[in-house]
């Protein structure tokens, strides 16, 4: 769905009073394209992550409950928002929101990582550490956990990273199957960009 646009719910295992969950990309980090930079701790640039701020406050609703990541530049675009937004609750941070930890690959560009290691990760894609850090499926496993836990009534936003919004994505479409790399989804919000999907709240 598009930034601002609900989705429907598609086999999610939450039952009764639906709500929206707000998943939220941090602003455009300080570091150059094509590094991989999964859970490596960068900085935002201050000036995208105001505009995105400015942005999200005027449309989140009242009483929306806001989650963060344990990265600063999500931690940095939630904060923005609850200075302009001081009615929400201050933000949790919740490291299950974190991006894929990509390991012995992390701030090296995509363009040098050998071509075989992408082979193994494609061939094995549910259970391989690409990195030899974290699989999808560990991936998969903590945002279940998350959605799991914030899964009360009324609007959630996570402010939180495009891996993790892929994953949500994921679970929703395709509940109980394991990943391929041929159907992991390839779309995500822009940097300081949203989309809003709607599931069944817990009673």
């Amino acid at each position: 769905p598009r930034a601002g646009a609900g989705a429907r719910p598609s086999g999610n295992r939450l039952v009764s009073r639906p709500r929206r969950l707000w998943l939220v990309r941090h602003a455009r980090p300080l570091v150059e394209p094509g590094i991989c930079y999964g859970a490596s701790d960068l900085e935002a640039d201050l000036q995208d992550t105001q505009r995105a701020a400015l942005e999200l406050a005027q449309a989140l609703p009242a009483g929306a409950r806001l989650f963060m990541s344990g990265l600063r530049r999500a931690q940095q675009l939630a904060q923005a928002v609850h200075d302009l937004r001081p009615d929400l609750a201050a933000p949790v941070c919740d490291l299950r929101l974190n991006e894929m930890d990509f390991g012995r690959f992390e701030l090296k560009r995509w363009d040098q990582i050998d071509k075989a290691e992408f082979d193994g990760w494609t061939a094995d894609f549910h259970a391989h550490r690409f990195g030899g850090r974290e699989s999808v499926g560990e991936l998969l496993e903590r945002v279940a956990q998350a959605l799991e836990a914030t899964a009360q009534p009324g609007d959630c936003i996570w402010v939180t990273h495009a891996g993790v919004i892929r994953a949500v994505d994921f679970l929703r479409n395709h509940p109980g199957r394991l990943p391929q790399a041929h159907d992991w989804p390839r779309q995500a919000p822009a940097f300081g960009a949203w989309i809003e999907v709607e599931w069944q709240a817990a009673p």
